[in-house]
């Protein structure tokens, strides 16, 4: 029996991304390509199907009926995959596979990875900045480094808090030479806010400020923390970062707090399965990680 033609695997792995994450930008994360990539290889695996897979929701996607049924399919394929290629890799290094939000694997945790790759450990390290969260139960990751607010872990899965930093405006000494006026908090909301995904994150900090309607906020959107401290040292504005990100921006003097503050948002928290929290591994993980970001 001749088997069907197949789909292309790369469409493929796109699907069971934008299924899983529920959301084709963040699947594009997770596969280090655009969101334009993502969508194309799901309207080409759509038109080669001739089925619709997944439908407009509010302002994301969700899989239909059929899209559904189809996911379940592929995940478990993808999974037999997986475990095909372990049984016959040769055995190496033990890696360590963490998955963390891009602001600190760039700005902080990247330049101090040696001391977990190094004796006496000699691990393999796999560090993958992405907004999307890992199966754990699965296996895709060993560990998730997340920003939130405390997280409600039930089940099979543990997390702990690692530090919740003080978060403030910065900017470049000359954007605030070129702006003096930007003393106060009315100044501060008139001025070019760099901001992440959303305004949300700048409408909470004023808020939290004690300015309640700051009004429309202006300036540029880049998504991820890291983007937005970068166009600041460049002079584009002002952005909203913390201790844990900029502290060597601030003694460099590449950065300057706007306004003094003492406002807290959310923690950097590790979680990873209940069952390995005390795996040696997990351990010198949060060891590292607690003495790093305490630094």
């Amino acid at each position: 029996m001749t088997r069907p033609r197949l789909p292309s695997l790369i469409a493929l792995r796109a699907f069971e991304a934008v299924g899983r994450t529920g959301s084709v930008r963040a699947a594009g994360d997770e596969l280090a390509v655009s969101h334009t990539v993502v969508s194309r290889h799901m309207q080409n695996l759509q038109r080669s199907l001739g089925v619709a897979l997944v439908r407009a929701e509010g302002r994301g996607i969700a899989l239909t009926s059929a899209g559904q049924m189809f996911h379940a399919q592929v995940t478990q394929a993808f999974d037999i995959i997986a475990r095909a290629v372990t049984m016959i890799r040769p055995a190496a290094r033990p890696t360590l596979n963490i998955w963390c939000i891009p602001g600190i694997a760039n700005r902080r945790l990247l330049s101090r990875l040696p001391e977990l790759t190094g004796p006496p450990r000699n691990w393999d390290i796999n560090l993958q900045p992405t907004l999307s969260h890992p199966d754990l139960l699965r296996g895709e990751a060993d560990a998730e480094i997340v920003y939130a607010d405390a997280i409600d872990i039930k089940g099979p899965l543990m997390a702990e808090a690692l530090v919740r930093p003080r978060v403030f405006p910065v900017a470049s000494p000359a954007y605030l030479a070129r702006h003096p006026a930007i003393t106060n908090l009315s100044e501060l909301a008139k001025a070019q806010l760099i901001h992440e995904e959303s305004t949300e994150q700048w409408e909470r900090w004023f808020a939290l400020a004690g300015h309640i309607e700051p009004g429309p906020l202006r300036g540029q959107r880049l998504w991820h923390a890291h983007l937005a401290i970068e166009a600041a040292r460049y002079g584009q504005g002002v952005a909203l970062a913390n201790e844990v990100l900029v502290g060597d921006d601030l003694r460099s003097g590449a950065l300057v707090e706007v306004i003094p503050s003492m406002i807290y948002l959310e923690s950097y928290q590790l979680v990873a399965l209940r069952e390995r929290w005390e795996d040696l591994a997990i351990v010198a993980l949060r060891v590292w990680l607690k003495k790093v970001l305490a630094e």
